[in-house]
């Protein structure tokens, strides 16, 4: 496949580079963990295939050989030779297929799995592009026109879906089975996030407690893959803790001594300095990773437990989709 033009920010992405952040080495793999890992199901490709991360706007990729792809997350009103196609939902695309996206109409992250993969060095572990250390992805950089991608081998799934899709007379072909409209990622204004009491919680003022789950913040302008700075009310310490750093994950969310908040994502660093007053819910990763600049969001306290119940649901959905596919398959047909 070849990219005829990059987007705003296009990447190579996995789940991530795991295993080495004793060793400074950090995480990275895409934003939305969700919709990417639903494209990979779509497709029929194992959990760790690698696809491309696109932010804000998107590509236009010329597809070389017969293959099956499919879009999740933010919806980038995708088309296929000027034509636009559904996504969270395979589609096969002949040789010499153009992919374009247009506007941004939710959401700011969008997701191409492609049946087999996307087939670049395994870096550590990981497909997954860390632009600031150019390491992973393709050349350790996003993608730029002119760039040409190989994709992977097909697994046996893949190669059930292609089958089923292909059609020689046809340049596409829509699957009419698709994954459920509850995986929209779509963030709508004013959402609320769930968090969970950080470690420093009891160290805030009651006042500043209060304020994080009473009033609304706004996503600035700064913020990347790294972390999402949100302005609003001024959070503070009741007192001055002596501090080191500690072990940070995908969510945690810390208050520098300005007293605004950041929440630390994909390519946060390993450890962080600053007091962390709360961690957003796995379950509301997705609803993090969507967000644009000048978005709003209120955050709703919850119990670690509630935290757990929620996590292990999504993971019984994940898993429904998944034998739901299956079945699908055995049923064969795309039309039946």
């Amino acid at each position: 496949m070849k990219i005829v033009k990059p987007g705003l920010q296009t990447t190579v992405q996995d789940a991530g580079r795991y295993g080495y952040q004793r060793y400074g080495v950090i995480v990275s793999g895409a934003m939305d963990q969700l919709a990417y890992r639903i494209g990979n199901l779509l497709v029929g490709n194992s959990n760790n295939e690698a696809a491309i991360e696109m932010t804000m706007k998107g590509p236009e990729i010329e597809f070389q050989e017969d293959t099956v792809i499919t879009m999740t997350g933010g919806d980038f009103s995708p088309k296929i030779n000027g034509e636009p196609v559904k996504m969270w939902r395979p589609i096969y695309v002949k040789a010499g297929t153009v992919l374009k996206f247009g506007a941004c109409a939710a959401g700011c992250r969008s997701y191409l799995a492609v049946a087999g993969g996307i087939d670049v060095p395994v870096i550590m572990n990981s497909r997954s592009t860390y632009i600031r250390a150019e390491i992973g992805g393709f050349e350790g950089r996003a993608l730029d026109a002119g760039d040409c991608l190989k994709i992977g081998e097909r697994s046996e799934k893949a190669n059930h879906i292609f089958q089923q899709l292909s059609d020689p007379d046809l340049t596409y072909v829509e699957s009419d089975w698709f994954s459920a409209a509850e995986w929209s990622t779509e963030v709508e204004k004013h959402d609320i996030l769930r968090v969970i009491p950080g470690r420093e919680w009891d160290s805030f003022t009651k006042e500043s407690q209060a304020k994080l789950t009473s009033t609304e913040f706004e996503l600035t302008p700064q913020s990347d893959r790294m972390g999402f700075r949100f302005k609003g009310e001024q959070l503070e310490l009741s007192d001055q803790v002596e501090m080191i750093s500690e072990a940070v994950t995908f969510g945690t969310i810390q208050v520098p001594s300005e007293g605004n908040l950041i929440a630390l994502l994909a390519d946060r660093q390993t450890t962080g300095g600053y007091p962390k007053i709360a961690q957003i819910a796995s379950v509301n990763f997705s609803k993090v990773a969507q967000l644009k600049p000048g978005e709003k969001v209120r955050f709703k306290l919850i119990t670690h437990r509630e935290a757990e119940t929620l996590y292990l649901e999504q993971k019984r959905h994940l898993q429904q989709l998944e034998q739901g596919i299956s079945l699908k398959l055995r049923e064969g047909g795309h039309n039946q």
